[in-house]
């Protein structure tokens, strides 16, 4: 029958006593109150209010609406002040997209403890995958993206370095001995992305410098080509947070110019604005020193 608004001049003039003053109160014009006012009577079907030389007063039926009325503008009151509160909150779920292998570096790291620390209502789910998700389309709330950014609706910014390097496991390295540029290891055999990532940067960056070069392993995961060179099958582009830290494999060469990157968090234009991802985004700037370990080694 009515929304909230229609309460509001009636609860004006029942408080005030006249249009004039619940009109000030109200913030509107005389005319205004009145009209609203009558709106609500039209629609009820009963008068709420009589003229009277000193004023206005409420009829009987205005006298026992009044009560339910006034426990509307108290829910209603309580509701914007929740509201409000809410907005300055730093809590709720923060889904955040990164590569897998960099799951278990920020897990053992201090950082997820210390975000905890600083906002306990804030808990972060990981949307792990080599591919990028697409946070216009809500798959995640924030991501930990390495490589170039051109997407116009993403916002961000740098809390690192992505550096890659040629890796290959020792065994290997004991039978076919050392290379020290990819043109001494482009008859060797190589570990590579496969065709589900044909854009990645270390997939063109082989083909453009060594486009001879015999593929002995295609994977689906930058994990896998970790796994593939441990194995001994060849050698493999990676990053140096991930290559450096295994006991199992040799740096060969780099790191590569061509594959440097920087490392971003990114979120959505309007994510960007609340409390929970405006906190998240000024936390991670302040953790660079913890940061770079984990994303460059």
């Amino acid at each position: 029958m009515f929304d909230w608004d229609d309460l509001r001049p009636f609860l004006a003039v029942a408080r005030h006593g006249s249009t004039t003053a619940a009109a000030r109160a109200l913030g509107v014009d005389q005319s205004t109150v009145q009209r609203r006012l009558g709106e609500l009577e039209r629609r009820i079907g009963q008068p709420l209010v009589q003229r009277h030389p000193s004023g206005y007063r409420l009829t009987w039926y205005g006298e026992s609406l009044l009560p339910m009325a006034q426990a509307v503008e108290r829910e209603v009151a309580a509701l914007e002040l929740r509201i409000r509160q809410s907005a300055r909150e730093v809590n709720g779920l923060l889904r955040l997209t990164c590569p897998e292998p960099l799951v278990p570096r920020i897990t053992r790291s201090p950082l997820l403890d210390r975000l905890q620390a600083r906002h306990p209502g804030l808990r972060v789910e990981f949307v792990t995958t080599d591919h990028y998700v697409d946070l216009t389309q809500g798959e995640a709330d924030v991501a930990l993206r390495s490589g170039d950014t051109v997407d116009p609706h993403l916002v961000g910014r740098k809390v690192g370095e992505s550096l890659w390097a040629v890796y290959a496991g020792r065994d290997y390295v004991r039978r076919h001995g050392e290379v020290a540029s990819v043109q001494e290891g482009a008859g060797r055999d190589w570990i590579m992305l496969d065709a589900s990532m044909p854009q990645h940067r270390a997939t063109q960056w082989l083909r453009q410098v060594a486009p001879e070069a015999h593929v002995a392993v295609t994977t689906g995961s930058v994990l896998g080509m970790v796994h593939s060179a441990k194995a001994n099958m060849g050698l493999a582009a990676l990053p140096t947070a991930l290559g450096d830290a295994e006991p199992d494999l040799v740096r060969q060469f780099g790191p590569v110019p061509e594959l440097t990157r920087i490392w971003r968090i990114l979120t959505t234009r309007p994510l960007r604005r609340t409390p929970r991802v405006a906190s998240f985004f000024e936390f991670m700037a302040q953790e660079t020193a913890t940061l770079r370990p984990i994303l460059t080694g």
